[in-house]
């Protein structure tokens, strides 16, 4: 028997390619803790990814030291009451929390405690948290906030906020903390406070209104916070947009200013103030019809460069060299005058925002197998597990409890990246043999190689059967996937013989030798490439498919559109014979070949029987097959005219729900 070790990847139209592993995996991301001792020193300088509207990463200081990846590698949940947010939020281990609809808090005022490692994101634009807010205490790091409204605890009478100190989201000692695109709107007392010494906080694409003591910043002595603010638009608020307070590092840019509050106040009333021993930079902001737009303490420094100020008044203070930003990450500076348009369509929380969520392997979680645990059961929002290019050596179990899920490998080529493992069928059945399988339903992978290379030229075992995948799953979808195995390559099923799954294959190559498409759920076979390796015989080298469909079903396996090649000898190979499991009588396999090329290695009789079922009882057509194999005979049964026309793509994946993925192409 001839086993090939490295396997061919063809394509339709193309020649094939040879599977290469790329060695290793990508380090995943991690946190490095922070010392007292590294804390009073200046940030090491370092390139961080530049700042981009639609990043699901943070950009400057949270990008430093180790970075802010939230509660990345964790489990994803979402939530729509107060008990399930601050179950999770207070949780030791990571989540991914994603907020749905409007929780008010109750009792008025209540800020939820937030643990490290936390992402609390809410689902598109019209997440809310009212009544209340965020507390960040100290030790607290590596927290995401993004995509929420945090609103209405401004009580009426109480304009200095004296008795009352209801903050949207407080950081007391905490580091590493992205805030993105949230909508802070009458709050007592501050917005956003970020005190007591905090660090390594980026504040970006905010919307702040409707607020006195707006976004402060500092309230100690030592000179520690390194802060971000950008793309923020400050609107109806009088003072602290923001006060930055001892600041060791405090970039502002690109940040719009706005139809400043006013009672009155000729000092407390301003838009930036550099107080203390402050560094600040501000570049490229606008500012419209603010007092004191910028002002700085004479024992701080700003300096400020390429803002826009329209109906300005009071100071505009510059002094000192403070320090350059670009010495310490990369972004990219918007014009000025682009400022007011471009923060009020990209500022506050969005709807694409939240959405379906990405899962990057290793970046995020370090297995495929991690990726899929962290989707929560039951889950009602399409998941997306990015695969970078890499060979993964495991096992992947996709449970009927997660549905929307999208396998997708990252690299040029599918043959990039390449889920494989080597369990044969005598250690643990068929079913355990599989390297993939999915009981979900809504699954899709695309770009991705899955393979089984367990060596059956060098066992000799019983259970030779060797699965790379097996699916049991409702509206599957494989785009741009390669499936390497030598016997039982590809089984496509459903939970029971009555239960009708589908499964759509496209721009796809399947590769094996004996029963290496099989099952009994609807499968099309669209566009792809069937290779028939040769076991070295010079009679029978194999069968292409072993469908099992239940009876009732009129539609089993149409491979339509596609090549079915070969290098085994001139008339060795099945097309296909009638699978029926334990020997149920009501598995009748169908198995239509459309529009198709045929190689010579197809048997002149292509059909067999199997188990003492004979082929002739079971429906196996072709219909308008081509190539060297094709031929019309006997024992050919050919589909009539008007048969194929009820035998089509559309008609086999329709169902009584109308899926039709094949037009979205």
């Amino acid at each position: 028997m001839t086993h090939l070790r490295s396997k061919r990847l063809s394509r339709p139209g193309r020649p094939g390619t040879v599977v290469t592993a790329v060695l290793g995996l990508l380090a995943a991301l991690g946190l490095g803790s922070i010392g007292d001792a590294r804390a009073q020193a200046a940030p090491q300088a370092r390139p961080g990814p530049a700042a981009d509207r639609w990043t699901d990463r943070p950009h400057g200081f949270a990008s430093l030291a180790g970075g802010t990846t939230g509660g990345a590698g964790g489990k994803v949940v979402t939530v729509t009451d107060q008990a399930a947010l601050a179950k999770y939020a207070a949780a030791e281990e990571p989540y991914v929390i994603r907020v749905k609809g409007t929780l008010e808090m109750e009792p008025f005022g209540t800020e939820i405690p937030v643990a490290s490692d936390k992402t609390i994101i809410g689902v598109s634009d019209t997440a809310e948290i009212v009544h209340g807010g965020f507390t960040l205490d100290p030790g607290t790091h590596n927290v995401v906030l993004r995509n929420l409204t945090i609103r209405d605890t401004a009580v009426e009478g109480d304009w200095d906020c004296k008795d009352t100190d209801y903050d949207g989201i407080r950081l007391d000692s905490a580091h590493h903390v992205w805030i993105d695109h949230i909508r802070f709107s009458r709050i007592c007392d501050g917005q956003l406070d970020i005190r007591k010494d905090s660090e390594y906080v980026t504040v970006s694409h905010n919307r702040f209104t409707d607020n006195n003591k707006t976004f402060g910043i500092g309230w100690t002595p030592n000179v520690r916070t390194q802060i971000t603010v950008d793309h923020n638009w400050f609107r109806g608020t009088k003072q602290r947009n923001p006060s930055a307070d001892n600041c060791a590092y405090a970039h502002l840019y690109n940040n719009y200013l706005s139809a400043q509050l006013s009672d009155g106040d000729p000092v407390w009333t301003y838009g930036n103030w550099s107080r203390g021993r402050t560094r600040m930079v501000i570049e490229n902001s606008f500012y419209d019809g603010v007092q004191h737009p910028y002002q700085a303490d004479a024992t701080a420094e700003l300096v400020q460069r390429g803002s826009v100020l329209r109906n300005t008044t009071g100071r505009h203070d510059t002094w000192g060299t403070a320090f350059d930003p670009r010495d310490f990450y990369s972004y990219r500076l918007d014009p000025a005058a682009a400022v007011p348009a471009l923060v009020k369509r990209f500022s506050g929380p969005q709807k694409r925002i939240g959405g379906p969520v990405t899962l990057h392997v290793p970046g995020d979680h370090p297995t495929v197998q991690a990726a899929v645990d962290a989707v929560p059961d039951g889950n009602d929002l399409p998941v997306t597990i990015a695969v970078a290019p890499g060979t993964y050596r495991e096992k992947v179990f996709i449970p009927a409890s997660k549905p929307h899920i999208e396998l997708r490998g990252t690299g040029r080529d599918r043959s990039d990246t390449v889920i494989v493992f080597d369990t044969p069928a005598e250690y643990g059945g068929s079913t355990g043999s599989a390297t993939v399988r999915i009981a979900a339903n809504d699954v899709t992978a695309r770009n991705l190689t899955f393979s089984n290379d367990f060596d059956e030229a060098a066992h000799e075992l019983k259970g030779e059967q060797a699965l790379a995948m097996k699916t049991t799953g409702d509206r599957i979808v494989f785009e741009d996937t390669a499936f390497l195995g030598n016997q039982d390559t590809l089984m496509t099923d459903s939970p029971k013989l009555t239960t009708v799954s589908r499964v759509y294959v496209r721009d796809s190559y399947i590769e094996g030798d004996v029963d290496f498409v099989y099952g009994r759920a609807t499968t099309v076979i669209e566009r792809s490439v069937i290779r028939a390796l040769s076991r070295g015989s010079d009679s029978n080298n194999g069968y292409i498919t072993a469908a099992s469909t239940w009876k009732g079903n009129p539609y089993g396996f149409l491979i339509t559109k596609s090549r079915i090649v070969s290098d085994a000898p001139a008339g060795t190979y099945h097309l296909g014979r009638p699978w029926h499991p334990g020997g149920e009588p009501d598995a009748v396999a169908q198995v239509l070949i459309r529009d198709t090329w045929l190689p010579a290695a197809v048997k002149s009789a292509p059909w067999t029987d199997m188990s003492g079922f004979s082929w002739k009882d079971a429906r196996f057509t072709e219909y308008r097959t081509h190539g060297p194999g094709a031929s019309v005979t006997p024992d050919r049964p050919q589909m009539s005219d008007r048969d194929a026309r009820s035998h089509t793509v559309t008609a086999y994946l329709a169902g009584t729900d109308g899926w039709a993925p094949h037009v979205r192409h």
